[in-house]
């Protein structure tokens, strides 16, 4: 089917091999946000009782300045918990689906580089979670008030999750495109070496 749409888009400018790759890229960022907001919202209501257990009031004072929350810190490690699992699995299904002909770096090496390139929105993600949930919790609260607090702030949340998740992801795509998976021709000459 990714590669009938493609097929299909192709006709119309794009080359269609760029076009069914962004495609598998898409699906498994389908596949990662799914482990990204499964393991959250598994997440998030145990850290949330550890924070007011008093386990994150360490952090609260390092970033007194900043007044955040117990529960914001809290959360917003969560957040980068989720995203390392997320992290793994969009790697090895790029590697051996997406990217299939990209042989010729060392799998350490491309992990290096796929890291690397993420770790921009891993070091990004919690703090601009932390300090945007609210603001989407209070939001949803004004415009859906039959929701209740805590429901809104949930549902907030995760709406906060989901656009720093789709800015992430651009990121990802075009900078792991051209450099983790650059060995990769445009056009597809495969490259098998350094499996």
């Amino acid at each position: 089917m990714i590669t009938t749409v493609s097929n299909a888009v192709g006709r119309y400018g794009p080359n269609p091999k760029e076009v069914e790759r962004f495609l598998k890229f898409a699906v498994v960022g389908v596949i990662g946000a799914i482990i990204d907001f499964g393991s959250f919202n598994l997440l998030r209501q145990p850290f949330l009782n550890l924070a007011e257990q008093g386990v994150f009031d360490r952090f609260a004072n390092i970033f007194s300045g900043a007044s955040l929350e117990t529960a914001s810190i809290a959360l917003g490690i969560v957040t980068g918990i989720s995203f390392v699992l997320a992290l793994i699995s969009n790697f090895m299904w790029n590697r051996y689906w997406t990217y299939p002909e990209s042989r010729s770096k060392s799998k350490r090496l491309q992990m290096t580089q796929f890291a690397a390139v993420n770790a921009a929105g891993f070091l990004v993600r919690p703090p601009a979670f932390g300090y945007t949930h609210q603001y989407f919790g209070s939001m949803v609260e004004r415009i859906l008030p039959s929701l209740g607090t805590e429901t809104a702030y949930w549902l907030g949340d995760n709406i906060c999750l989901a656009v720093i998740v789709g800015v992430v992801m651009l990121w990802n795509f075009f900078v792991n495109r051209y450099w983790t998976y650059g060995d990769v021709d445009i056009n597809n000459s495969p490259s098998t070496e350094g499996r």
